[in-house]
């Protein structure tokens, strides 16, 4: 057959047909003739879901352990005073009578923490302490044996005391007990961002690392690259973030002053806390001076 051009049509679908095939009612291409079916290789992901779990955690604690105050509980500002008296005298303590009288009233203090909060002090401290006596095992073969157990217990009862002034402080009430003592505005502004938008960049996290799970199909034998690369669009994400946020400071007018929070006074069980400190300094000026 030829076209009014005088081309032949019948040759130009002969060479337009693929290869192995021998017309209409031929065989089929090799190629077409193969299952569709894919199956993947088994690969398991304990990796990415143990980074979820550990995300999870993280802005589990963060969104529950707010910071419950107790009944008795001092006022913020002077309930940071008495921590930061106690870690101090704690640390510059010489004689172990006073380490061990201040572990024996962090661990009363501990006993009407809630359950949850317990646990965290209790497992943060106790992991501290054990590094530090990991560290200083090399004093021991130095015939310096009081030095690693003096060490331990030290970072053992400052950190409960750290960990128990947090707990039992609201966000909200540490930003005004820091506004109290003329922190500068930018500390107090820098803190307050951050504890508001860390969960926000928790939630990025972990739907991230869920979305990888989801896309992930066959053996991926560089599991670690993969979170890397999560890690680096987070940092992406929180540089978009921070300048929008920015950007939507300056458009509201921000002149770079923060609003300081109404000061919280003093409170009628702060002067039995305050009898409390003047007694533990008075101990630790004698037992400091039998040393």
């Amino acid at each position: 057959m030829r076209a009014p051009s005088g081309r032949d049509i019948s040759d130009e679908r002969g060479a337009a047909r693929e290869p192995g095939a021998t017309g209409a009612g031929g065989p089929l291409p090799s190629w077409l003739a193969e299952p569709e079916g894919y199956e993947p290789a088994r690969d398991r992901d304990a990796f990415i879901g143990k980074s979820m779990l550990s995300v999870a955690g993280v802005l589990t604690r963060l969104r529950v352990d707010d910071g419950r105050e107790a009944p008795f509980s001092p006022s913020p500002a002077f309930k940071l005073v008495l921590g930061l008296a106690c870690i101090l005298m704690t640390s510059l303590a010489q004689n172990f009578v006073f380490v061990l009288l201040m572990l024996a009233l962090v661990l009363v203090r501990a006993c009407a923490l809630p359950s949850s909060a317990l646990r965290r002090v209790a497992g943060v401290s106790a992991g501290a302490a054990g590094v530090s006596l990991l560290v200083m095992l090399p004093a021991i073969l130095l015939g310096q044996g009081h030095a690693p157990l003096l060490l331990g217990t030290k970072v053992l009862t400052t950190t409960a005391i750290a960990l128990e002034v947090a707990l039992t402080t609201p966000a909200h009430e540490m930003m005004r007990a820091l506004s109290t003592f003329r922190v500068s505005e930018v500390v107090t502004l820098t803190l307050g961002l951050t504890l508001k938008y860390i969960v926000v960049l928790g939630t990025v996290a972990l739907e991230m690392l869920e979305a990888l799970r989801l896309r992930s199909v066959g053996r991926n034998d560089d599991k670690r690259a993969s979170v890397g690369g999560v890690g680096g669009m987070l940092f992406l994400k929180s540089r978009e973030a921070a300048e929008d946020v920015a950007a939507a400071m300056r458009c509201r007018g921000f002149d770079g002053r923060m609003a300081a929070p109404a000061r919280g006074g003093l409170r009628a069980q702060d002067a039995a806390w305050a009898v409390g400190l003047a007694l533990l300094a008075c101990a630790f000026g004698y037992l400091q001076s039998l040393v």
